[in-house]
């Protein structure tokens, strides 16, 4: 096998234009790149100059072809995170492991500045430290083959929350509720309309699983879920969690409950001692939140109209279906037991109640579990007639009584599973059925 070669190559990237706007951001120079001797280690250095910071990633070259991004996955240094302008900047690639079969003698650089406004398609956080920590660093990939481990990993499941962004609709819109034809189709609450969402914006790939939640809620509201039992916890839904505990404050001398805010959609701030205000506070990025009702449908239909996200038009009949059989956990692929009649036991394995996350095929977006597993709490106040709801970027209605919740759930009929299917909840319930996903809202 042949070396690669030990000269310094150049290159740069210094402005990226996203969906018409141009983002500057600092300029890389002085790129090189030497391998160690007699080691299949690559050091890379950069300068980074200007007065921003910028998210940078690497891609590898050889024979002016592009290295695929599943071959420069193992890299540590100033890369695949926000980087502050400054020179001598240093990424280590472990070039032995990610791209054993190499026989060329030239290999070349490519160090890529990402304005932190318009972000590399993934993004994961990285929780493994639990809540004792101040910081939890974001990482940034460029696609999913270049995300460590691949997106399937038990990582991404347990001490990393990985999210994917999804791009704006543009000025068309997407369709929001139900084709009029559509069986199990509410009339009061699914009607077909246009919605614009002007931004783009992250939305987790796997609902929150209970690792995660414990990751950072441990030390005020540690292992909520009904279906914890150890042998099978790590990677289910985190469950029986408000909206309050989520993204709102509650009291000190009562961690199961009492909100001291409820806000949205006048102020999207987030209580500091919830979910959603400690992942805010140690990333130090103000957009993660829970979606709007429509975020969260848009992201679930990944550009489909039917009432499956897999390109089904139309479920069998409100009870089952076969395409949700492949999809989704729902109450006739295990959710309950006993011909649909009987809630499975608490200490129950994967195979009944919650799923593993991940345990159903992905959208063409790769989001898992847009189907049943657990309904997914939203942030709009509930109204019926969303054909009212026709601004771009819909908030919902000032006040109400129930939150959104979508999704579907372990113990809810196809019906209830469809991509257009709307509930909801008052925001201080805590049911099995009930959990959420993670979405971050981009400038």
């Amino acid at each position: 096998m042949k070396q690669m070669t030990n000269r310094a190559v150049l290159a740069a990237m210094t402005v990226f234009v996203i969906a018409g706007v141009a983002y500057a951001v600092p300029e890389v120079t002085n790129v090189t790149m030497a391998q160690r001797e007699r080691s299949r280690i690559v050091d890379i250095t950069y300068d980074l100059t200007g007065e921003e910071a910028a998210i940078i990633t690497l891609g590898i070259e050889t024979n002016g072809v592009a290295l695929p991004d599943s071959a420069v996955k193992l890299l540590t240094g100033d890369v695949s995170m926000v980087i502050q302008p400054g020179s001598d900047r240093h990424i280590v690639w472990n070039a032995g492991v990610d791209w054993p079969e190499n026989l060329t003698q030239v290999a070349k650089a490519k160090v890529t500045a990402w304005s932190v406004d318009a972000p590399p398609l993934y993004c994961a956080v990285d929780v493994v430290s639990g809540w004792v920590t101040n910081v939890y660093p974001v990482y940034y990939y460029v696609s999913a083959e270049a995300v460590p481990e691949g997106v399937t990993s038990y990582l991404y499941k347990t001490t990393r929350i990985l999210m994917r962004k999804i791009p704006p609709t543009g000025a068309g819109g997407f369709k929001m509720g139900a084709q009029p034809n559509e069986i199990g189709r509410n009339t009061a609450n699914e009607v077909c309309h246009d919605v614009v969402l002007t931004k783009a914006f992250y939305a987790g790939v796997y609902q929150v699983t209970q690792w995660q939640w414990e990751q950072v809620m441990g030390d005020k509201l540690s292992w909520p879920s009904r279906y914890k039992h150890q042998d099978y916890n790590l990677t289910r839904p985190v469950e029986t969690v408000s909206y309050y505990n989520v993204r709102e404050n509650w009291s000190e001398e009562d961690a199961n409950g009492s909100p001291l805010t409820t806000n949205w959609p006048q102020t999207n701030a987030v209580g500091e001692v919830s979910f959603m205000g400690r992942l805010q506070a140690k990333t130090g990025l103000a957009g993660f939140d829970l979606p709007t009702d429509a975020q969260w449908e848009y992201a679930c239909r990944a550009g489909e109209i039917g009432a499956l996200n897999d390109g089904t038009v139309n479920i069998t009949n409100n009870n089952s279906d076969a395409r949700l059989d492949v999809l989704g956990r729902y109450i006739w692929n295990g959710g309950k037991i006993n011909n649909g009649a009987d809630l499975p036991l608490n200490g129950c394995s994967t195979a009944f109640a919650t799923a593993a996350v991940g345990s159903y095929p992905p959208n063409t977006w790769g989001l898992y579990d847009m189907h049943g597993n657990v309904h997914e709490w939203c942030l709009d106040w509930y109204e019926a007639d969303l054909g009212t709801a026709k601004a771009a970027d819909p908030r919902g209605i000032d006040t109400g009584s129930n939150r959104i919740r979508r999704g579907g759930c372990f113990i809810e009929t196809a019906a209830k599973c469809r991509s257009a299917a709307r509930s909801s909840s008052y925001p201080s319930h805590k049911g099995y059925d009930i959990g959420f996903r993670l979405f971050r809202n981009l400038p």
